[in-house]
């Protein structure tokens, strides 16, 4: 590594959501219930589509596999914000840093992919219901999933090797409250300048692209809705993708307004809040989503909760 006159950086500072020491224990508290909410819900989708044969579908596959996603999207981030709000010191070494960093990568392209392939589901399932049960076969289901994990992998590995030849000489404060790559980038000492070209030009290839996927998706959808004389059809079969939709708005929304556009427009408070959205907040948000307008869903809890009675 190079750019460094002085001495590295062994160890970084997390700033965290506030350094004012009254609002410690409301955000440990807000936050820890937050995590265990997240955590619950997103294992009773997991539990409901395993138990309940009703939900034995791909729709409800790829469910269960981004309830999967959003457990470990929070996990990367939350505990160590809950253990760093409890300590003085607040410190996560450079490599640990690198993981961290590393992980949330895999993980938030996971889901962006996976919302993706549930977009597609939606389009073969009302667009070409004939069809449907050939096109979404088990195979190939596992397999959208299984590249769905293996293209966020190695866009997780592109970027963490960017990253981990930067050098890290100067402030070690990062004022965030885990590891993201732009607080990374302006801490760096190094020319970030590949950096930052391979996020807008492979970046797009992550993000951008599956988000034109299901725009188009939902085009064909919309389009195909519109020709069903029946509005009580109409409405049954919007219902069925306006919970996907909602979780799109929400996690693609604060995810591009966040990474796709210059460091130099960063802003520290704005953009800690936006991140927020779609690193605990959306993940906490999806049970509900899906299960508030999902009558299959709510049954389905009921006999994970009951199973005896059933």
């Amino acid at each position: 590594m190079d750019g460094c006159n002085g001495t590295e950086v062994t160890e970084f500072i997390l700033l965290g959501l506030s350094d004012n020491p009254d609002y410690q224990c409301v955000l440990f508290l807000s936050f820890l219930l937050v995590y265990i909410f997240t955590l619950t819900g997103n294992t009773l989708i997991i539990a409901a589509t395993c138990v309940a044969s009703q939900l034995h579908t791909p729709m409800y596959f790829f469910l269960s596999s981004l309830s999967f996603v959003d457990m470990g999207l929070t996990s990367v981030t939350v505990p160590k914000m809950l253990a760093n709000i409890l300590s003085s010191r607040k410190s996560i070494s450079v490599s640990g840093c690198i993981a961290q960093l590393s992980f949330f990568i895999s993980f938030a392209s996971a889901e962006c992919f996976l919302l993706t392939v549930m977009a597609y589901d939606r389009y073969v399932a009302i667009c070409n219901p004939l069809r449907y049960a050939a096109v979404m076969s088990r195979g190939v289901c596992l397999l959208l999933v299984a590249v769905s994990w293996l293209a966020a992998t190695l866009h997780s590995v592109l970027h963490s090797l960017l990253t981990a030849r930067l050098s890290f000489c100067g402030s070690n404060r990062i004022h965030h409250f885990f590891c993201d790559m732009t607080p990374l980038l302006k801490l760096a000492s190094s020319d970030t300048s590949t950096n930052e070209l391979v996020i807008f030009v492979e970046g797009p290839f992550s993000v951008v692209v599956p988000f034109l996927i299901i725009l188009v998706s939902y085009f064909c959808i919309i389009s195909a809705i519109l020709q069903i004389r029946s509005e009580k059809g109409r409405g049954k079969i919007f219902s069925t993708c306006s919970s996907h939709l909602t979780v799109v708005a929400l996690f693609y929304g604060t995810a591009i307004f966040t990474y796709f556009r210059p460091t130099a427009t960063y802003s520290l408070d704005h953009d800690r809040v936006v991140t927020l959205m779609y690193t605990v907040v959306a993940p906490m948000m999806n049970p509900l989503i899906y299960s508030l307008r999902n009558n299959d869903m709510r049954e389905a809890f009921l006999k994970v909760f009951f199973v005896r009675h059933w």
